[in-house]
């Protein structure tokens, strides 16, 4: 189940996502965080990730850093962001 899962978003990936402008408000984009959250959780917490990151992707949000974390959570990733803000600031 999950190898078609991620079968259909690499598709929409090559055939649908080139057809329109970029328009993710996160890094990395919904799709490929939804890649990384199949490939670490599964199909079932995969999905269920994805959609809450794809519900989360409106113009009400700043966006950002947010990657997959590590232990199934349907939140951002705040802590990922922090630590990625604090090593840009440091460069």
């Amino acid at each position: 189940m999950k190898k078609v899962l991620m079968l259909l978003v690499r598709g929409y990936q090559r055939f649908i996502s080139p057809l329109f402008p970029p328009s993710c408000r996160y890094s990395p984009t919904c799709s490929s965080y939804t890649l990384t959250a199949l490939q670490k959780h599964g199909a079932v917490k995969g999905t269920l990730m994805g959609i809450a990151r794809i519900l989360r992707c409106n113009p009400l949000v700043h966006g950002g850093y947010d990657p997959v974390p590590d232990h199934f959570s349907l939140k951002r990733n705040k802590q990922a962001e922090m630590e990625y803000i604090r090593s840009m600031n440091l460069k």
